[in-house]
């Protein structure tokens, strides 16, 4: 495989963020009556907008229009004072350079804000500049493969050049509509699919992972 970009999500892949998440909307909504873990897993890697949705809906409860806006500022808050990198990010992005990759971006179903915020409170800003694509610039979110389609185009490779690191299943599937290999990062067993190179549950096996996948003429063989 001529690897050229690895295009990694962020919440739950890079940065340890998605119970946060659900944290903040335990605080904000009384009317959840579910575990921190159990809401977590539900709305892992779902569009906001769509789980307030499904809140409303499961709860029997208005969820004000301004909402949003709110939930963004208690997320912040809570990310200032308790978000921390993935174990073993910071080390594998510090490996992450040629011959092994060219370059790498971030593709996210969050807005570019919160992206920045993230990046910056776990210290991973520096390796990624400005290579950073929210679902929000284009109106569309995983599981659609547009957003990944849109990273690699903006970053200048084909889809047979790059590969997706991913924790959702929404994201595993954005990445096998869009025709990219996707290394599925995850601590749960995951079902082998055609377009998934493997599952693995550390993400300092990455690395050996790439060069594996250099060493392949068609990555896309599960194993």
């Amino acid at each position: 495989m001529n690897l050229k970009c690895i295009i990694f999500d962020l919440d739950g892949t890079l940065v340890d963020s998605e119970q946060l998440g659900s944290r903040a909307l335990i605080e904000l909504l009384p009317e959840i009556n579910e575990s921190l873990e159990v809401l977590t897993d539900r709305y892992h890697g779902g569009k906001l907008a769509e789980i307030l949705i499904d809140i409303e809906s499961r709860f029997q409860c208005l969820i004000p229009k301004d909402f949003e806006v709110v939930y963004r500022r208690r997320l912040a808050r809570i990310f200032e004072q308790a978000l921390q990198p993935i174990p073993g990010a910071i080390e594998v992005l510090a490996q992450l350079e040629p011959p092994l990759v060219d370059r790498i971006c971030i593709a996210s179903n969050g807005p570019l804000a919160k992206i920045k915020d993230a990046l910056r409170i776990t210290g991973l800003a520096d390796y990624f500049a400005t290579n950073l694509y929210s679902a929000y610039e284009i109106g569309a979110w995983k599981p659609a493969p547009d957003l990944f389609l849109y990273a690699a185009c903006q970053m200048g490779v084909g889809v047979d050049e790059c590969i997706v690191v991913e924790d959702s299943p929404a994201g595993v599937e954005a990445s096998k509509a869009a025709g990219i290999t996707v290394l599925h990062f995850s601590s749960k067993p995951v079902e082998a699919n055609s377009k998934t190179y493997r599952a693995f549950s550390d993400l300092r096996e990455l690395p050996k992972l790439l060069m594996k996948l250099q060493q392949m003429d068609s990555p896309n063989i599960s194993s």
